[in-house]
């Protein structure tokens, strides 16, 4: 039994994806888990998979690489890390380590004693430390989606941050949710929470120490169609009936 399934999803990360490994099998071996580290590379047009590959772990860590040969979009990569994971807890986290895996580990034992389904890491909990926070225009935009989120697709207020790239399942039931989640863009995470509501997953938020990744792929200013599309499409999701 595989205890814990580490999934990085990346797109032209081959300046990160090394020491993103190396830190997640780190984690891994510290506490004692028996564990896979999944890499799903989403079309990369540089050297990913290949500066994966050459990443230092303990032979007890498996290392799996999943090449996409086109960029199908982070929600697809995830889905793909996802469904070949196996084991009993998973967590998914973005290239670029800007949280520490350790953060994981107090609802990792919730997990695994079945106090919790999904755990996730929110930059708005009390007690999160932000130790480089997102330029203005960043936060601006993070607010505008949470309202839609909330007012177009349903999403609870008491969730605060659906959008950190750092979250923590059952595995079974993240291997479940993610077999029907639709949507390979940016609003993934919102499919898959509004449909673990409507199946009565207990999710709980916990804080975490964050640094921005000034480096990131993310482009949401430029995907401004296609995310009110996708909300639309999680708000028909939400309001299906069970």
């Amino acid at each position: 039994m595989i205890d814990l399934s580490l999934v990085i999803p990346a797109y032209n990360e081959e300046n990160k994806i090394k020491k993103d490994i190396e830190r997640a099998a780190f984690f891994l071996e510290e506490n004692h888990m028996v564990g896979e580290i999944i890499v799903v590379d989403d079309g990369s047009r540089d050297n990913t998979s290949a500066a994966a590959s050459k990443a230092c772990t303990n032979p007890s860590v498996e290392l799996k690489i999943i090449r996409l040969e086109k960029n199908k979009g982070k929600g697809f990569a995830v889905k793909t890390g996802i469904l070949a994971s196996k084991g009993e807890v998973v967590l998914f986290a973005d290239s670029g380590t800007c949280i520490p895996y350790e953060n994981a580990l107090p609802f990792i034992k919730k997990i695994r004693a079945g106090e919790v389904a999904i755990a996730l890491a929110s930059r708005y909990a009390k007690g999160t430390v932000i130790r480089r926070n997102r330029p203005l225009s960043r936060r601006i935009l993070s607010r505008l989606f949470h309202w839609a989120a909330v007012f177009i697709a349903g999403l609870p207020r008491k969730i605060t941050d659906s959008q950190c790239g750092f979250k923590i399942y059952n595995g079974d039931a993240a291997r479940k949710l993610y077999s029907q989640c639709g949507l390979h863009g940016f609003l993934f995470d919102l499919e898959i929470l509004i449909r673990a509501l409507r199946e009565g997953h207990s999710i709980t938020e916990f804080p975490v120490e964050w640094t921005c990744d000034l480096d990131s792929r993310l482009r949401p200013a430029s995907e401004a169609g296609d995310i009110l599309r996708d909300l639309f499409e999680v708000r028909k999701i939400a309001k299906k009936k069970l």
